[in-house]
């Protein structure tokens, strides 16, 4: 067990139910409601070891890359796919989660995009969607974070100790020709299913 492992068990338990799915090396996104800066970190620590050599969660260059602790963390420990969240003429957020998938390289995403202090997730944002068109073979297991946001909410730089648990679900049902709308709605419904677990 790494020490960022075992202190995440340590501060939040991080205990991880596989209810509609079983650890897989196939390739996955990782999908899950967004309530703390700790969400990266316990999902990863969730899966077992030998999956995690492979996944790769997604993290906002701006809040990862400030400091040498939060860039170790992101890059030496976690190898995150970060990204500028700023869309410019010649820039896509979405390229280097594209280019991890080619690579073969499973993801963990956040579809809100931002932190929520809230137990169930708001909209999702169209990337996800994106994703799924264009990676059709790729599974898509929605993820449940419960408790998170009481252990750090925003402005909080220690996580206060508490249980959480997260829940991974069955693979989302998607094909290329989903609209837009509706594939995003039983993403989020999927995640909000978990919840009720």
């Amino acid at each position: 067990m790494t020490p960022i492992v075992w202190l995440t068990r340590l501060l939040v338990g991080a205990y991880p139910h596989w209810q509609g799915c079983a650890p897989s090396p196939k390739q996955r996104i990782y999908f899950a409601n967004h309530t703390s800066h700790l969400d990266t970190i316990v999902i990863w620590a969730s899966l077992p070891p030998a999956l995690r050599r492979h996944v790769r969660p997604v993290a906002a260059k701006d809040y990862w890359e400030k400091g040498l602790l939060r860039r170790r963390i992101a890059l030496d420990e976690l190898h995150c796919v970060l990204i500028d969240r700023r869309r410019t003429e010649h820039s896509n957020p979405l390229d280097p989660l594209r280019e991890a998938l080619r690579q073969g390289d499973s993801l963990i995403i956040f579809p809100e995009g931002t932190r929520r202090p809230q137990p169930l997730p708001s909209p999702f944002k169209s990337g996800i969607w994106h994703l799924m068109t264009e990676f059709p073979n790729v599974e898509f297991i929605p993820v449940y974070i419960e408790n998170l946001h009481r252990a750090m909410p925003k402005g909080v730089l220690i996580p206060v100790p508490t249980v959480c648990s997260v829940r991974f679900g069955a693979p989302v049902e998607h094909s290329p020709q989903d609209l837009k709308e509706d594939f995003l709605n039983r993403a989020r419904d999927a995640v909000i299913e978990l919840s009720k677990a």
